[in-house]
């Protein structure tokens, strides 16, 4: 692996560890030329995904641009990124478990929305106002209400403690 510094291609492993449930291989590194510290990931390549998008043109899965998306919609929440590669690592699962070589873009949209609020709500309602392209306050307040009634109706079925 090359150094990002200085682009020497001797470097030792300081410690792996696995993230993403067992997806990937965190590996720190240290260059043996000039001792800058890197990290790199090691993961299982798998066959291409083809996203089609809503105006129909095709592009390849990149779960980088999903991160990415993530990561704005996480801003100044408590959601760490370790969270978010297992969240990414889990909808990338999903995705390619259906065995399809293409996916809407409407799918991956609505696999986020669904299991997002399960991660941070407040990150949910950010995602969902640019998803659903909220033009108002009242689809934004609309959209409020459904998460406090998902709430009320998850809360009302778990069993009284005692």
């Amino acid at each position: 692996m090359k150094c990002s510094q200085c682009h020497i291609g001797d470097s030792k492993v300081i410690e792996s560890r696995d993230v993403a449930d067992g997806e990937a291989i965190r590996r720190r590194r240290e260059c043996l030329e000039c001792e800058y510290r890197f990290t790199t990931y090691e993961r299982v390549e798998r066959p291409n995904l083809v996203v089609v998008k809503n105006d129909g043109t095709r592009q390849l899965f990149n779960r980088e641009k999903l991160l990415a998306g993530l990561h704005r919609a996480c801003e100044k929440t408590n959601v760490t990124n370790m969270q978010l590669e297992a969240f990414v690592a889990d909808i990338e699962r999903e995705l390619y478990a259906r065995g399809e070589p293409e996916v809407a873009s409407r799918d991956i949209g609505e696999l986020l929305m669904t299991n997002l609020p399960k991660l941070n709500e407040v990150a949910y309602v950010r995602f969902a106002s640019v998803y659903r392209r909220f033009s108002d306050i009242a689809s934004f307040e609309k959209q409020l209400s459904e998460i406090r009634l998902q709430k009320t109706n998850k809360t009302s079925l778990e069993p009284v403690k005692k």
